[in-house]
């Protein structure tokens, strides 16, 4: 025994038997680990983007809506990948459609 024994335990090989049931028993952990991934993760995730593709489908002249940075405003007009939000009496800023988050019930921002 040396000193190298205490500190790092020495490993022995298994036996041949046991080798293709270990190989086999860890197949069904991977498969449910990869279900519960997908219903906790892929598939909520999934869900949202079909919403928020379908919210900026329906995005028309007069909604109020919020964008990414926090910025409340009215849509003023709509194009391909841009819209155009009125955020106060007069200032006009053009954003991306991509950068819309969620649409506000009428009346919700008083501009």
């Amino acid at each position: 025994m040396s000193l190298l024994d205490l500190i790092i335990a020495p490993a022995y090989a298994e036996g041949a038997e046991s080798a293709g049931a270990g190989a086999l028993g860890g197949l069904p952990f991977l498969v449910i680990m990869f279900v519960l991934m997908y219903f906790l993760l892929i598939r909520p995730q999934q869900k949202r983007a079909k919403e928020h593709k379908v919210l900026l489908e329906e995005l028309k002249k007069g909604d109020e809506v919020v964008t990414n940075g926090g910025v409340v405003g009215k849509v003023t007009t709509v194009d391909e990948s841009f819209a155009t939000l009125e955020i106060a009496d007069g200032v006009v800023v053009k954003v991306q459609k991509q950068g819309i988050n969620q649409k506000l019930p009428k009346g919700s921002a008083k501009i």
